[in-house]
């Protein structure tokens, strides 16, 4: 996993029009939590930021103010529902070998088994443990060759080294079902005639 060196700014002024503010600059507004500190309320560069959070639980290297450099991974971000441009964005603060718990896409490859079949994801993304300076973006899991009523178990999921499940081992993650076909309504006619008779 690398690290994305990022600039940021405490910030002093808080609320709606201070926030309004900052992303008039194209800047984001963020609070940087953990380890049991005070939370920090930052100004961060908004395009840099906005290019950052493409990569899943992306380690973000704080320069703040210059003077103090911090690790952090994102937990939360606010996005404007309509422009999606970034609204606001919470930082827990990381250390190298810390274990943190974070949540991992589950990329599939692979066809499913000839068939009327559909792939649902219980899960969309996988609770694991693992460092907080080697976070897995992803991981990738074979359903070839899979029909109706197989499914993929957290346990069956391979996971790299130093990466642990966070969930229960059983849980399922995939599964596969049968596509329901959509039955044509009986003739009802026959019905009212035999009431008639």
């Amino acid at each position: 996993m690398s690290e994305v060196k990022i600039s940021a700014e405490t910030r002093t002024e808080f609320g709606k029009g201070a926030a309004r503010r900052i992303r008039r600059d194209s800047k984001v507004p963020g609070v940087l939590y953990g380890h049991g500190g005070d939370p920090l309320h930052l100004t961060l560069p908004g395009h840099e930021l906005l290019l950052a959070l493409r990569t899943p639980n992306v380690l973000i290297a704080l320069d703040i103010d210059g003077k103090t450099n911090e690790l952090a991974i994102p937990k939360a971000v606010q996005r404007d529902p309509l422009k999606g441009f970034l609204e606001h964005v919470d930082l827990l603060l990381v250390k190298r070998g810390e274990k943190v718990n974070v949540d991992i896409y589950v990329h599939t490859e692979g066809e499913l088994a000839p068939g009327a079949y559909l792939l649902e994801h219980v899960l969309n993304a996988l609770p694991v443990e693992a460092e907080a300076t080697h976070i897995p973006e992803s991981v990738t899991v074979s359903i070839e060759g899979l029909s109706a009523g197989d499914s993929i178990l957290a346990k069956d999921i391979p996971l790299p080294s130093g990466t642990k499940l966070a969930v229960d081992d059983d849980t399922v993650v995939l599964q596969v079902l049968a596509a329901q076909a959509e039955e044509a309504p009986e003739g009802e006619e026959g019905g009212e005639e035999s009431a008639e008779a």
